[in-house]
């Protein structure tokens, strides 16, 4: 087998109704000749769309295969004996040009009894937000099944969700069963569990270029979502310069903001975990081994477990978000 380096992907284009150009006006990626690009799927081991590496001895091999042949070696030992082969997070960037749906994901038990699949909790972190955008998390006030019920029949449910002002920077915690919506305007990098199980709630009545409205998902949500409310949605944090500051920690992933104008040198051994690199600003090149990869923008690079040491330079500056599972 060929050693392990740092390994980038083929970006998988998704067009959406609601997407926008921002992935390649504000990303630089190249959409090719869709008319709008909704998302990205940077690192994926979804078995309708796994990822496909781009550049190296493993070039064309996918994750899955690689996951098969190299086991602990690329994802850990501990974490391969949870997920075996399946890849365990998603990482996507998502162009809102138009509101998402409102939506909510099952838990892990609710999506292994319906669909056998994972659940799904995911992160978001907002890139750039144009003026006055807005994002749904959660309910407003404490709602219970039947109220939540008599607002989505009575045509009243945007009444009862909590809507929050967006800002680049900030940071958004979704557990399985939580109700958001991505609202117009934002470019968010979103990483989250293998999972594509969505329950649309919610559509705003729109129509397809063929007059059809989008499937939604009424019954299959009412046992998926938490009806509680909370006091804050946000992910609160303390953004600082050339440090590795913590945000979000939970039993999918731990995620941290890496914003340095300088280089670093970052030490992966007490990890039994690959580690996902998300670069949301700048540019930086990766020593390993004597070979340098560079990352820019709108890149994610993937440092299988046996990486346990790594050079990070830049002569720009650079905004990470870092990814592992503990």
């Amino acid at each position: 087998m060929s050693a392990l380096y740092p390994l980038k992907f083929k970006t998988i284009y998704k067009d959406k109704i609601w997407g926008g150009h921002k992935i390649q006006t504000y990303l630089h990626k190249d959409i090719g000749d869709l008319p709008n690009c909704g998302e990205t799927w940077e690192i994926s081991g979804v078995k309708s769309d796994v990822s496909v590496v781009d550049g190296g001895a493993l070039e064309g091999q996918s994750l899955a295969t690689l996951l098969e042949q190299y086991q602990g070696q690329l994802v850990g030992d501990k974490v391969y004996a949870h997920f075996g082969n399946i890849f365990p997070l998603l990482v996507k960037f998502i162009d809102a040009n138009d509101d998402l749906s409102v939506q909510v994901h099952p838990n892990d038990e609710l999506a292994k009894e319906r669909h056998n699949s994972f659940g799904k909790t995911e992160m978001w972190y907002v890139i750039e937000a144009d003026p006055g955008s807005t994002l749904i998390t959660g309910f407003n006030r404490e709602m219970t099944e039947q109220e939540y019920v008599d607002a989505l029949n009575g045509g009243h449910i945007m009444d009862i969700l909590n809507k929050e002002n967006v800002a680049a920077g900030d940071v958004y915690f979704l557990p399985a069963g939580r109700v958001h919506t991505i609202g117009k305007g934002l470019l968010i990098a979103e990483i989250q569990q293998t999972s594509d199980i969505t329950y649309r709630i919610y559509d705003f009545d729109r129509v397809d270029d063929r007059g059809n409205k989008r499937e939604l998902h009424t019954q299959e949500a009412l046992a998926a979502i938490d009806y509680k409310h909370y006091d804050e949605y946000k992910t609160l944090y303390t953004p600082q310069i050339d440090e590795t500051v913590h945000v979000v920690s939970c039993p999918y992933f731990t995620t941290n903001i890496m914003d340095f104008t300088e280089g670093v040198t970052k030490d992966y051994s007490f990890l039994d975990s690959f580690v996902i690199h998300v670069c949301v600003a700048g540019e930086y090149t990766i020593t390993h081994d004597g070979a340098a990869y560079p990352v820019k923008m709108g890149e994610c690079i993937l440092l299988p477990k046996t990486i346990e040491r790594v050079e990070l330079a830049t002569t720009t500056g650079f905004k990470i978000l870092e990814s592992y599972i503990e």
